[in-house]
């Protein structure tokens, strides 16, 4: 059982030489066979019981081994707290948010945090549902799906030249079909997201725990577990019948998607 398993993950992974020699230097010491995707998630609960700068303890990265290539992707704890800790702030009003985060809790969060103001996250988070853009940047056969001793799982991977250029497709599409605005926007944004990393990055999404909430949804759908899942296939399908002007085909595409997420999202009520 993963320790958060509601949580899915758009991770970046970029060459080691990409990195300051004091991090190359710690990153090479890790070995790809530790669990890191299960330590981050520990991590992660026990912040939220114990709450701590993220600047204040070393972080951690995950890491992949390619045709004797390492790469690595920082957990970027830091950054990722304090964003969150804006977005849900700006959720609420300011008059009523102090009554969830006292300004004590959100001191010692926010401690160190001008040395990271300008860093980019190389790790994005969801948790419940995975939107529709990420499946936009990976094609079927990219997908690995199966069982292991944590469950059920779903990892998709490739390399950032092809994220990028399936990403421009997908704005291209969204924006010729519906113009400037939200959809387009976010579309738009993970582009940029994107672009700030090394050329020889490799992108990876990964279903976390949300690949058995999945599994077990298609299961007693009467479908064939994980591997009746077609969410690349239907986001592509979706994209092509926007770009070709068949709204009829990107209609189906999408509802198929949203359909299938839907019941994953109906999980965190019954929790």
């Amino acid at each position: 059982m993963r320790p958060t398993p509601y949580v899915a993950s758009l991770r970046i992974y970029e060459p080691l030489s990409a990195f300051e020699p004091a991090d190359q230097l710690r990153w090479s010491q890790i070995q790809s066979i530790v669990e890191t995707n299960r330590n981050e998630q520990i991590l992660a609960l026990q912040r939220t019981i114990a709450p701590e700068s993220p600047a204040l303890r070393s972080d951690g990265a995950h890491v992949l081994e390619i045709d004797g290539t390492r790469y690595i992707c920082p957990w970027s704890t830091a950054t990722r707290c304090w964003a969150a800790l804006d977005d849900f702030k700006n959720s609420l009003p300011s008059t009523v948010s102090t009554f969830f985060l006292p300004e004590t809790t959100e001191e010692a969060l926010t401690a160190g945090a001008d040395f990271v103001e300008n860093k980019v996250p190389h790790i994005l988070t969801e948790t419940w549902i995975i939107p529709p853009r990420w499946f936009s940047l990976f094609i079927p056969n990219e997908r690995v799906r199966g069982r292991d001793d944590q469950g059920a799982f779903t990892l998709m991977r490739t390399t950032i030249a092809h994220a990028k250029a399936r990403c421009e497709m997908a704005h291209t599409s969204v924006q010729g079909a519906f113009g400037e605005g939200p959809v387009e926007e976010e579309i738009e944004n993970l582009g940029d997201w994107l672009s700030m990393f090394h050329s020889d990055s490799f992108l990876e999404l990964d279903y976390g725990g949300l690949a058995g909430y999945l599994e077990q949804s298609l299961i007693d759908s009467g479908e064939d577990g994980l591997e009746a899942d077609t969410s690349i296939e239907d986001v592509l399908m979706s994209i092509g019948g926007l770009a070709s002007g068949d709204g009829a085909i990107a209609g189906r595409g999408y509802e198929r998607l949203v359909s299938r997420w839907r019941k994953v999202a109906a999980f965190e009520q019954a929790m």
